[in-house]
């Protein structure tokens, strides 16, 4: 599995990385995370509102901030 937050590098896009990291760590599980910077990789996914959060190729969320309950619940399906 793979994880990628996608974001300039804002407050939230930080906020969102946090959450992230914090729910791979609770659930105990090895899992990549990647931080997205570059504005053509972000486009490609079709999101115009950061931060994103994609897991393997798949957009949950864009223009909010998950809490770490929810990315759990991505995470486990």
């Amino acid at each position: 599995m793979k994880i990628e937050i996608l974001g300039t590098g804002c407050a939230k896009c930080k906020k969102v990385t946090n959450n992230v990291k914090r729910a791979v760590e609770e659930l105990g599980l090895d899992i990549e995370v990647e931080k997205v910077e570059d504005i053509n990789r972000i486009l490609d996914y079709g999101v115009m509102m950061t931060p994103a959060v994609v897991i393997d190729s798949e957009v949950k969320v864009a223009g909010k901030i998950p809490d770490v309950k929810q990315i759990k619940q991505w995470i486990t399906g």
